[in-house]
């Protein structure tokens, strides 16, 4: 409890003093280079920091941060080293406490996040909801402005926040998705799990699978965007392209807590070299090496030596490749191509940067998403890792057979039905304040989607005479094209949502498998408010006892309300297949049937199973009826509905 304690008052009130006396001391008395011991690097790591604070030359507080700012990342992760080396929880919130007084606080929110979700020290600690931390950056600027408002005339107020754009702009249909708070945590999250920086050789060990799960994590979010479209009567997102102007503008109504609005991008933008970034021919030239790579079914290493694509493991070379992070086997010729391009996309507004506008919205994981055009270009993506997957061999029957193992019957209980639901948080952390005046409650609301709870239910029957374990994966995906035609089944599965994938124990005979929709292992709970964690936090301090918030420890997943589509009130038509496969042969760690959930993109860089992400949907299908023949799959369609 005292761990989480003290994450709670580092990050309350992030740009104001301390409000804990224990840590305000330390922040005022701490020395972090009087006893070195204490650090596992010897104190490398401080003692560089330590030294670039001296001589000035660390970023000022109260001005913005971007990740993407090389010089500002590199800051943020010389204290990331700090604390990640403090050997014990005493030097690590010592340091913490001092260095905020310091540290730009959009640099100290990074380190910090980043520190707890990766240090041994913080395993079970849960951090804050980042919107309301940041508020800034989640929400519009005018429910900002009604915030301070209330604070300076002491009147609490709870304040509507709208979607931005209007009516006018056919966009403004799939707001709700792309500008979702659950959604942004649930992609910056993603991100500092996995972060591009992350070395093997300075961290201490390697994140499995990260650069497929690179790929499928985006992948998601775009399938996802696409069904929501269909579901609003929308054509699917078109790719990016480099040689035309793109569609589609966004005036984000956000605005830095200091460094201004973000900036706006106008319509038909035709895409303009980014002064001190790239060209756009520098982006076609990364384009043009990737898929000749794909092409060619190796990417050529620094060294010169050739890697292997055209297996399962060429998915994990490629997302590396294409982010680029710090896995790249050849970042000096494939280059960066996602990081790249989500700058220059950003930058558009200002591309030359005559008028010293700050970084875009694109320019931060935890705010790309509300501009359509991220998903533009992650279907851009999307397509450069089709070309790769579908250049893979198809699986044969025999592979895809799970030996003694029929699906008898496959259905859904409860209505498939989805509605907007009010979600309210704090902005206390949004406004100025001071130790000398109480706080008020200010709280924005926002709309948000969530569905009614549903079941799976499955009856198999297990032909052989002992119990088995066995993975089962279920997928979705829209019946039909927003021109009302049936889409192919190899055209379907490539946009397959995941709805589930768990281990169970099949006894001979007859098995009933019920799967409730809340259970999904794609999916997170909401992260506890601050005043939550506040509340919990004190009260297992005052009482002695130990404090469980366990099932909040990640925020990885989804939010446990976008499992499905919107749909409409007519019923959105829904693909719904089920696959059981062999969970001895797939599980990557022991037990896997013991928890009714695991984290679905793995947890401190252990990925649970043995199969692609997607499997067994993931390579191009030739012939349906391989799929359809087979004992251990089966499918329906299914309706999803929505009547707000």
């Amino acid at each position: 409890a005292q761990k989480q304690h003290d994450i709670n008052f580092l990050l309350f009130k992030v740009y104001e003093v301390l409000r804990d006396d224990k840590l305000k001391h330390a922040a005022e008395t701490f020395d972090p280079i009087a006893d070195t011991s204490h650090y596992s690097d010897g104190g490398a790591a401080v003692r560089k920091l330590m030294k670039e604070l001296k001589d000035g030359r660390v970023l000022e507080q109260k001005h913005w941060f971007s990740l993407f700012n090389t010089r500002q990342r590199e800051e943020a992760l010389m204290l990331y080293d700090v604390l990640e080396h403090s050997k014990d929880w005493k030097t690590f919130s010592n340091n913490a406490a001092y260095f905020r007084k310091y540290i730009n606080e959009g640099e100290f929110v990074y380190a910090l996040y980043a520190a707890v979700i990766h240090s041994s020290l913080t395993e079970n600690v849960v951090l804050p909801p980042l919107y309301e931390v940041t508020p800034h950056l989640f929400t519009n600027s005018e429910v900002i402005q009604q915030a301070y408002q209330a604070k300076m005339t002491q009147t609490p107020g709870r304040f509507h926040s709208h979607f931005t754009g209007s009516k006018k702009n056919p966009e403004q249909r799939v707001a709700y998705f792309g500008e979702d708070i659950g959604l942004n945590t649930h992609h910056v999250t993603w991100h500092l799990e996995f972060p591009f920086w992350w070395e093997d050789k300075h961290e201490g060990h390697h994140l499995d699978r990260k650069g497929e799960n690179f790929f499928w994590v985006h992948h998601q979010l775009t399938v996802r965007f696409d069904a929501e479209r269909l579901s609003n009567h929308l054509n699917p997102v078109e790719e990016i392209n480099w040689d035309k102007p793109i569609k589609e503008g966004f005036a984000p109504h956000t605005s830095y807590k200091y460094g201004g609005y973000f900036p706006s991008r106008p319509d038909n933008k035709k895409f303009i070299d980014v002064e001190g970034v790239a060209r756009i021919r520098d982006l076609k030239i990364l384009d043009s090496r990737v898929r000749d790579a794909i092409a060619h079914g190796y990417i050529t290493a620094k060294d010169g030596s050739s890697i292997d694509l055209r297996n399962t493991h060429g998915i994990d070379v490629l997302g590396d490749v294409i982010e680029s992070s710090a896995y790249s086997p050849n970042p000096g010729y494939y280059g960066a191509l996602h990081n790249t391009a989500h700058i220059v996309l950003g930058r558009q507004g200002d591309p030359q940067g005559k008028y010293n506008l700050p970084p875009g919205v694109l320019e931060h994981f935890e705010t790309s998403t509300r501009d359509p055009a991220f998903f533009r270009l992650h279907k851009y993506m999307d397509n450069i890792f089709r070309e790769h997957k579908d250049s893979l061999t198809p699986y044969t029957k025999e592979e895809l057979k799970f030996h003694g193992v029929d699906i008898e019957n496959f259905c859904t209980s409860g209505l498939l039905e989805t509605y907007f639901e009010d979600f309210e948080y704090s902005l206390i952390n949004a406004v100025d304040d001071t130790v000398d005046i109480d706080d008020v409650e200010i709280s924005a609301y926002v709309p948000r989607l969530n569905h009614r709870d549903f079941t799976f239910n499955i009856d198999v029957n297990n032909h052989n005479d002992h119990e088995v374990l066995t993975a089962v994966r279920i997928f979705a995906w829209p019946n039909r094209d927003d021109n009302g035609l049936e889409y192919s089944f190899n055209e379907g599965r490539w946009n397959a949502i995941e709805l589930d994938k768990f281990w169970i124990k099949l006894r001979p005979g007859d098995n009933k498998i019920v799967r409730k929709s809340k259970d999904s292992s794609v999916t997170v709970p909401d992260i506890p408010s601050f005043h939550y964690l506040m509340d919990r936090t004190e009260e297992a301090l005052s009482n002695g006892r130990k404090l469980d918030l366990h099932e909040y420890v990640s925020a990885l997943g989804l939010p446990n309300r976008f499992l499905l589509p919107k749909g409409n009130r007519r019923g959105l038509e829904l693909k719904v297949v089920v696959a059981l496969t062999d969970g001895e042969a797939d599980a990557a760690v022991e037990d896997l049937h013991t928890s009714t959930k695991f984290n679905h993109y793995g947890y401190r860089g252990v990925y649970p199973d043995n199969r692609p992400h997607g499997y067994p949907l993931d390579r191009r299908v030739d012939d349906e009826r391989i799929f359809y023949r087979l004992p251990n799959f089966q499918g329906i369609t299914v309706k999803v509905f929505n009547r707000d």
